[in-house]
């Protein structure tokens, strides 16, 4: 690809390493990406804070007046917009969307290809963004490519286009693999025992906090710890016993030095709106660390993790404890080739390589029609010789990463 993204996020660049950042920042060692956030009001006149971040991505963040409705932001951020382009002199770009409520600001855009790629399902997010839901509409019509982060986002998104493709969420197993070797124990307040059970990423509506507080209960032997930025609106829900430890957001690059140190992984999330399309990060990078996993009955955990006895599930404090008691211990030599097998399926490098490879091709395609005019079309059901998963023998879609996606009747990378 011989051109610029503009990355659209509503996720902070700076808050946490995650699916954005693995991706942006492999496609800034080869081009410009423009990572442009969600705005923040800021009094005094609307500006673009601009910096660089150590991967090489221009961190793009509008500051508008408080005060004003969202077509007058979106407005704001028009103008903004376009002189970015005019400044940074980009005029061969990709429009690359992590949120459809940026839509709006790029209706008289005229970018090379247009990416939807959907992690997250900002629809049941509480509050939902006003007209997400129209702005999403106008996204499908307008996006040459859909990717997904997970088998159940895919199936509740193919309806409504023809090239929607799962990118599972992936790993660098090289990195969590420095776990497995004797790291120095930092990631851990002094004097914490073991046996440890550890969790790393956001705290927030998205776990169960009755269910930690159950299993502490039950195990006061046992010592939970917690890494990552607790969201404002959970503090008061957050569960308080003197073997719970909360450590806040860590760098991604010293994740593996926490790790090192846990006796078994654990992912208590809840059962609810917020984790129905979810797709676990930590699942392979906790496996990739050599540690066991005790998770929730979350439903692409399960398959395809669960279901090859690579992680265990449980639900209730009860059920928890005993499946984490039970992946104490050194692990079955079985269980490291099945671990170290997945892992040599998936890597965020493949995954980046196989969305290129689309990319480009959508790109070409551009290059002989001519640019997006970002006129949306009347938004149909997905044709049933549309991209596609092809079936394993358990009769469950095999996503990009762990088997390869179907397009027409060809097999694809």
């Amino acid at each position: 690809m011989a051109c610029d993204i503009l990355c659209f996020s509503h996720l902070r660049w700076h808050f946490m390493y995650h699916r954005p950042h693995h991706l942006m920042s492999r496609y800034a060692r080869e081009r410009r990406v423009f990572y442009i956030e969600e705005p923040i009001q800021h009094r005094g006149p609307s500006r673009l804070q601009i910096s660089r971040s150590r991967e090489g991505v221009t961190v793009v963040v509008p500051n508008v007046p408080p005060g004003l409705v969202r077509e007058q932001v979106d407005a704001i951020q028009r103008h903004l917009l376009a002189g970015l382009l005019k400044e940074h002199e980009i005029s061969s770009f990709i429009t690359w969307f992590y949120t459809p409520m940026a839509v709006p600001l790029t209706r008289e855009l005229q970018p090379l290809a247009v990416i939807y790629d959907s992690m997250d399902e900002l629809a049941l997010t509480s509050p939902a963004p006003p007209k997400l839901q129209d702005c999403e509409r106008e996204l499908f019509a307008r996006a040459d490519l859909v990717f997904t982060d997970s088998q159940s986002m895919y199936e509740s998104k193919r309806p409504f286009s023809q090239n929607v493709t799962a990118f599972p969420s992936s790993v660098d197993p090289d990195h969590f693999k420095h776990a497995r070797g004797d790291l120095p124990e930092f990631g851990v307040p002094r004097g914490v025992p073991r046996p440890r059970l550890g969790y790393h990423g956001a705290i927030d509506e998205r776990l169960d906090f009755s269910l930690v507080a159950g299993i502490a209960d039950a195990r006061p032997d046992w010592q939970l710890v917690l890494v990552g930025p607790v969201r404002t609106s959970q503090l008061e829900k957050l569960p308080r016993r003197p073997n719970i430890h909360y450590l806040g957001p860590k760098p991604y690059g010293k994740l593996p030095a926490y790790l090192a140190h846990w006796d078994v992984g654990i992912l208590p999330f809840a059962l609810n709106e917020a984790t129905r399309f979810i797709s676990s990060t930590q699942t392979l990078e906790i496996l990739s660390a050599g540690k066991p996993v005790v998770a929730t009955n979350i439903r692409d955990v399960v398959e395809p993790h669960g279901r090859q006895g690579l992680v265990q599930v449980a639900d209730t404090p009860e059920s928890f404890v005993d499946a984490a008691a039970g992946a104490m211990g050194p692990q079955q030599r079985s269980w490291d080739i099945a671990v170290d097998a997945l892992l040599a399926t998936t890597s965020w490098q493949q995954t980046w390589d196989h969305m290129q490879a689309l990319v480009t091709a959508a790109t070409v395609r551009h290059a002989w029609q001519g640019p997006t005019d970002g006129r949306p079309e009347q938004l149909q059901p997905a044709e049933s010789n549309a991209i596609q998963f092809g079936r394993s023998s358990a009769g469950v879609g095999t996503a990009v990463g762990r088997g390869r996606p179907r397009v027409g009747n060809d097999e694809a990378e």
